[in-house]
């Protein structure tokens, strides 16, 4: 099982959006992280056969998909970012109309809504209108209707946008549950939805493949150049100026503990503003703001 991205190049009159990507996934969750307008999305619609690259091609198994787009279709399920339901419809109801658009065998639709319908936990309500769900529950729904027909190949498009914390967590444990035997791509540009289940991350940025690897590579790439320091709240603008900050959790007595992003010798001009500063692992979010030099705190 091998999905292999070759050279892909695609423009928008004199702008580049996607400039010779090339990828080779194999079985397991690949996390495409970047900031919006990165070309995630434009590099999802040319994988799944909805809009036409420039340049480059789509290959499954050594076959170019461009050849055999009936084929590649069958195998692949897809959450678009934003795809709006049908409101009036059950849950049920909704999945037995995608399973007849998918050609599903109709002696097969019951037993597979059932299947999917307990993978993603919506089977107790598969009667209830599509109208009546949390955001959270809608998301479930569209990740069950990529899983009709037993997909070999996944693509989920920002999955969890305008989630809580909570119902992050239920769809990003649904995608790590489902991911044996798949290749399952989720982009996003939430660093957490993808760290702890990718196999491996795939920074994108302005059409370019920017990093990729491992979350722990990733992470090694800055390592000694995340600093944990103690700071009095009336130096926060002067850290704000000099530094990335990754994060900040608030001490007694007007300080605050801060990750900050830094070399040491911009570590070494501010040390004696400083109560306590020691280099620390880095984390991936903290890989994405370096890479996108993202000047916000993420907390």
């Amino acid at each position: 099982m091998e999905l292999e991205i070759k050279n892909i190049s695609k423009n928008y009159g004199r702008h580049t959006v996607l400039n010779n990507v090339s990828l080779t996934l194999e079985r397991g969750v690949y996390g495409l992280l970047g900031p919006n307008g990165a070309g995630k999305s434009t590099l999802i619609q040319i994988i799944t056969g909805n809009l036409s690259a420039d340049g480059g091609q789509v290959f499954y198994n050594g076959i170019p998909t461009s050849k055999s787009e009936t084929a590649f279709k069958k195998i692949l399920g897809y959450v678009p970012q934003n795809q709006g339901l049908y409101d009036a419809f059950t849950a049920r109801k909704f999945l037995e109309y995608m399973a007849v658009l998918k050609a599903l065998p109709k002696k097969d639709i019951p037993q597979q809504i059932h299947q999917v319908l307990e993978v993603v936990g919506l089977l107790d309500v598969q009667d209830r209108r599509l109208g009546s769900f949390s955001g959270g529950m809608c998301q479930r729904i569209l990740i069950a209707q990529a899983l009709l027909g037993s997909p070999e190949v996944i693509i989920l498009d920002e999955p969890t946008a305008g989630l809580d914390p909570k119902e992050r967590i239920k769809i990003r444990n649904f995608i790590s549950r489902i991911s044996e035997n798949k290749i399952i791509i989720l982009a996003t540009h939430v660093v957490s939805d993808v760290e702890s289940i990718a196999r491996e991350i795939i920074l994108l940025g302005d059409g370019q493949i920017r990093l990729k690897g491992t979350p722990g590579q990733l992470c090694a790439t800055i390592n000694g150049r995340v600093f944990e320091c103690i700071i009095d709240t009336r130096n926060m603008d002067m850290l704000e100026e000099k530094f990335i900050i990754s994060n900040l959790q608030e001490m007694p007595d007007n300080r605050l503990c801060v990750r900050i992003l830094g070399d040491d010798a911009s570590i070494d001009s501010i040390r004696g503003q400083l109560k306590h500063i020691e280099p620390v692992f880095p984390n991936l979010q903290e890989v994405y703001l370096d890479m996108f030099d993202q000047r916000q705190v993420i907390g």
